[in-house]
């Protein structure tokens, strides 16, 4: 079995599909537009990337793959119709960097409550400004609102009430008594969160019916000077809709996705929102930390060792009918 690591990938990966027999292929720098001559080229069995898109093209020249695996949680960079229609199976990692995200979701958040980037910024601009800074909202008896309510979101919750904070949250299968039993209050909609809170984390997955779920409305309903983090895709946000928000409410943002992400680890950039007082960015960098990078990695040998094994891979995300060419 051959596979191809289109992107960056842990050492403790890469070394444990070689014990398992597997040859591997790895290329870094791959990019979206190079990625179907590449595929061409090493005929792999096994498609691993993180960030990198796998589009339709790359499908059509990938006569030998069997199976893409996203080494992290979200498959949006993944085309899975065109997998599916390929016969082709998709994976991914989920829960293997909850912890790495819900940290960055509070670096953000305090960073947005204390205006860190702006002091950083003037401070390496030789600006001295104690006046500016000097004074800052604080959580403390805040009210932190959370749109959607798995892995990441929980832990979010937790360190909130470690905060001393009120904590609303929304999920489509949230109940009441769920709720209570985490110390939690249940809104009865996303809208109902921006209404209800001081500081609002959006962790939320990305598909279909997610697509803007932070809209119009929602963004109306923001409070002013509100605290506003999404490190989960940047399609869940109408980025319009929240540069309003930022302009006209004094919305403070931290975001780590954005809608118009390059397709490759590296490449130009802009984006209307951080062109905005209060709104600063990273880098779509979540789940980039070394405890979760080497949990995905062995998530990703142990699938790749039960496809190898059973033919199937655990954590599908489709159900690929047989190849057309073994039709």
């Amino acid at each position: 079995m051959k596979a191809l690591i289109a992107d960056k990938f842990e050492k403790s990966g890469i070394d444990g599909l070689k014990a398992l027999g597997v040859e591997v292929v790895s290329l870094p720098d791959a990019t979206p537009e190079t990625l179907p001559d590449l595929l061409a080229e090493h005929a792999p069995e096994v498609l691993i990337v993180r960030s990198t898109k796998v589009r339709a093209p790359a499908f059509e020249r990938a006569d030998a793959l069997r199976l893409v695996i996203r080494a992290g949680a979200g498959v949006d960079n993944i085309d899975l119709d065109a997998a599916t229609a390929r016969g082709v199976y998709v994976a991914n990692c989920p829960g293997m960097n909850s912890s790495a995200v819900a940290e960055l979701t509070w670096a953000l958040i305090l960073s947005a409550d204390r205006r860190v980037p702006d002091q950083v910024a003037e401070l390496r601009a030789g600006a001295w400004n104690k006046k500016e800074y000097s004074k800052a909202r604080g959580l403390r008896g805040r009210t932190l609102g959370i749109v959607g309510l798995g892995s990441i979101g929980k832990e979010v919750a937790a360190v909130g009430r470690a905060f001393g904070m009120t904590v609303v949250a929304w999920s489509r299968s949230l109940t009441d008594e769920q709720a209570k039993a985490m110390g939690l209050q249940r809104a009865s909609s996303p809208v109902d969160v921006a209404r209800r809170s001081d500081v609002v984390s959006v962790n939320i997955a990305a598909n279909a019916e997610t697509k803007h779920l932070v809209n119009r409305e929602f963004c109306d309903a923001l409070r002013p000077g509100a605290i506003f983090v999404n490190t989960s895709r940047g399609s869940v946000v109408d980025e319009a809709a929240l540069l309003d928000a930022v302009k006209s409410k004094g919305v403070r943002c931290g975001l780590d996705v954005f809608e118009n992400e390059p397709g490759s680890p590296t490449g130009e950039f802009t984006n209307d929102l951080l062109k905005q007082p209060g709104v600063f960015g990273t880098h779509h960098v979540g789940a980039s930390t070394d405890q979760a990078q080497d949990a995905i990695a062995r998530e990703t040998v142990r699938i790749v060792e039960r496809f190898r094994s059973d033919g199937a891979p655990p954590n599908a995300v489709n159900s690929p009918a047989a190849r057309p060419a073994t039709v």
